[in-house]
């Protein structure tokens, strides 16, 4: 069933909880003093048959219902005569996944009924009710009594997500310092995360600002209460839109920072391949430096044992001597030739 809470208050104290809409309907009407009362009620996930008839009943204009049943807005506040459509986008940390689920609750108020409407099954706000029903000097302001709680609700459940964010952004800090190669992929995805928590958090603003002018101008000493307790909300509120863009900004600077320290690694890594090569080369060039030396002599040796039978040189009595020196000669000029291009 969408109907999740459904109750009539008198004077801040629940008077009647009705069964269904039709018997809300009925009791509504048949209450002394409408100046006094309001109906509260509670849908979750409706059909679009069941938010036509709550429409149909408390002439809600069809822009603000077809809103209601398309979903997905942005935090808003409008005014249709003496009736008002609110959205807002409630959200919690998923921190296992490190995402930040948003929700989405629409409220319609009017002087004797506020509707709130859930597209998902956060955030309960049964805490809500409960509150407002043992405070009934804060509940008998209203339906607008009960649009300031659940703001105050929604406000004080960004406060979580805030810490949230706020130990994986120290945790990517230590990762990107670290050298781990996944703190760019993990950077990427927490700054989408902000990005959408920002696009919840940032219309609250102008909200905010349009429920106390509204209730400025209705100068009533209830207004003037609930203008003081919209007050602290607000300073709630823009102390979350801070810290977001703070987060977004760390983010940033973050993401430069690891690309910093990932070009510095790239360059530090070819400085040591450059090292190595360089290395390599050296020890080529004098392993081929020896290997030259040793091929003088070895030339030599055998062109003069082939054994031919006419090789003057094999009679003549300097022929050895001269040979072996040959050898050696052959060898230095080498020798000081590579040593004289640094090859050895």
């Amino acid at each position: 069933m969408s109907l999740i809470n459904n109750a009539i208050y008198i004077d801040g104290k629940k008077a009647v909880k009705p069964a269904s809409l039709d018997h809300t309907f009925e009791e509504l009407r048949r209450c002394p003093d409408a100046g006094k009362s309001f109906c509260w009620i509670g849908l979750l996930r409706p059909t679009e048959e069941e938010l036509r008839s709550v429409a149909s009943e408390f002439d809600l204009h069809p822009l603000a219902v077809e809103d209601a049943i398309d979903a997905h807005q942005r935090p808003k506040l409008e005014r249709y005569g003496n009736l008002f459509f609110a959205v807002l986008r409630p959200a919690r940390y998923v921190d296992p996944v490190e995402v930040v689920e948003l929700g989405e609750v629409h409220l319609f108020l009017g002087p004797d009924f506020v509707v709130v409407l859930r597209h998902a099954e956060e955030p309960r706000l049964v805490e809500v009710r409960e509150r407002l029903e043992a405070a009934p000097e804060l509940l008998k302001l209203g339906p607008f009594a009960v649009f300031y709680a659940i703001l105050d609700k929604v406000v004080d459940d960004y406060l979580p997500v805030l810490a949230g964010l706020q130990n994986d952004i120290d945790e990517i800090e230590v990762q990107v310092y670290d050298g781990d190669p996944q703190a760019s992929r993990r950077i990427y995805q927490l700054s989408r995360e902000v990005i959408e928590f920002q696009r919840a958090v940032g219309p609250l603003t102008e909200l905010l600002n349009q429920l106390r002018d509204l209730l400025k101008d209705r100068a009533g000493e209830a207004d003037l209460e609930l203008r003081r307790m919209l007050r602290d909300v607000a300073d709630h509120q823009a102390n979350v839109v801070e810290r977001t863009e703070g987060f977004r900004q760390l983010l940033a600077n973050i993401l430069q920072v690891n690309a910093a320290l990932v070009a510095q690694r790239q360059n530090d890594e070819m400085t040591r391949l450059t090292e190595a090569s360089f290395q390599q080369n050296q020890q080529m060039k004098r392993v081929s430096s020896v290997a030259a030396i040793l091929f003088a002599p070895t030339l030599i040796a055998g062109i003069y044992g082939m054994n031919f039978t006419h090789m003057p040189e094999l009679n003549w009595m300097l022929g050895y001597p001269f040979a072996i020196g040959l050898m050696l000669a052959l060898a230095l000029v080498l020798y000081l030739v590579f040593r004289y291009h640094d090859w050895m």
